[in-house]
């Protein structure tokens, strides 16, 4: 998981990159970088280490510019490096940031290669600033480039690309992985995270699975994965920009455990009363699906993943129902075989998280098989910390 976030305004946005990737270092923190487009060239600064490594470097060397992207990293594919870290460019003329993970790059990276493109990291980014580089170069647009592109990729992407050719777009794109808009005054924004951008606006854009997004200064253009212009709710946070700083703790782990009493009763405020679970919290067909559960399989990674250790403790000691708990990133690529009454339950602590989305997809197109007559519908819960 890594943090992107994207700017172009009237004004000098290097500042509001850089607080942007502060607050979204709990995404990635092993590598930070920016690219700025300057009276006509592609500048960038990238670094090992944490987001203030960067900033300390721009102390000493600024940049300025009017439209840019960030990002920080959370190594998936090469070592933390200057060479690994992102934006990554192309020919001097585009600089990409990714968040995700490209499945083929392999497959890209080797017909790159035979058409003469030359490779400075181990990453599965550098195949995408590549891809719609050649496409520029069969005469497209940067907006029709990055379409061709991501119909090429497979796997999970959120994009944000800028060119030296069309220095006034910025473009965004986003499959599997979270990416908003940020309408603010005299500039527009993009962010993996509502979060880095609340500093500077309450007004936000949800991107769909598939969108794509050309951004100027003035306005927005979003097409769905069909290419036909779309429109999507713009929506009004009421979330307050110190939503998310670290306040008087020493560090964000420290923050999440003191906050976990409050968090649970936030959590639950408005979905349990009397001792009655609301539909708010499940939905109004919930009540039907739990009473007809006789086993529940969690799914999830990572700290989610031991998050379903526990709760299999209270299905199984509690309520007495059988429970497994399984990896996502194991479950996917497997045939599991279940029970009809089985309740699937997914959580994912971003709402993003690749693996634990494609076990879901997999269930939810019934891709397993049962022990006997196979339900008209698998019932899933999914659980994140997002609203959306």
């Amino acid at each position: 998981m890594c943090g992107i976030v994207g700017a172009i305004a009237r004004f000098n946005i290097v500042p509001h990159l850089l607080e942007g990737l502060r607050r979204l270092e709990y995404r990635g923190y092993d590598s930070a970088g920016i690219a700025v487009i300057t009276r006509g060239r592609l500048e960038r600064l990238r670094l090992p280490g944490k987001v203030q490594t960067l900033a300390d470097a721009l102390a000493s060397a600024p940049l300025e510019g009017f439209i840019g992207i960030a990002h920080t990293r959370w190594a998936t594919h090469g070592p933390p490096s200057e060479q690994n870290a992102h934006p990554h460019i192309c020919c001097n003329e585009i600089a990409v940031v990714h968040n995700g993970i490209i499945e083929n790059h392999e497959a890209l990276r080797l017909a790159q290669s035979a058409a003469g493109y030359r490779f400075t990291s181990q990453t599965d980014t550098e195949v995408i600033a590549h891809q719609i580089h050649w496409h520029l170069r069969q005469g497209l647009d940067l907006l029709q480039a990055v379409r061709a592109t991501t119909q090429e990729l497979e796997g999970a992407f959120a994009l944000g690309v800028i060119s030296i050719h069309e220095p006034d777009r910025l473009i965004a794109a986003r499959r599997g992985s979270p990416l908003v808009i940020g309408l603010a005054e005299g500039g527009n924004f993009i962010a993996s995270d509502i979060a880095a951008l609340l500093p500077l606006t309450r007004r936000f854009i949800h991107l769909e699975d598939g969108d794509l997004a050309d951004i100027t200064r003035e306005g927005i253009a979003i097409y769905d994965d069909k290419g036909r212009p779309a429109r999507r709710p713009e929506k009004l946070t009421d979330l307050a920009p110190d939503a998310v700083e670290r306040g008087q703790y020493r560090h964000y782990m420290q923050k999440e455990i003191f906050e976990q009493p409050q968090a649970i009763s936030e959590t639950l405020e408005g979905r349990i009363a009397r001792g009655k679970v609301l539909e708010a919290a499940f939905g109004p067909k919930a009540k039907s699906i739990f009473d007809q559960t006789r086993a529940v399989y969690i799914i999830a990674c990572g700290t989610s993943y031991h998050a379903g250790l526990v709760a299999r403790n209270w299905f199984e000691g509690l309520a007495g129902i059988p429970c497994r708990v399984e990896v996502a990133s194991e479950f996917r690529y497997r045939h599991p075989v279940v029970d009809p009454d089985t309740l699937f339950v997914f959580i994912s602590q971003s709402g993003e998280t690749a693996d634990t989305l494609a076990a879901l997809r997999k269930v939810k197109a019934g891709d397993i098989a049962f022990t006997g007559p196979p339900p008209a519908k698998s019932p899933a819960l999914a659980i994140c910390n997002v609203p959306e």
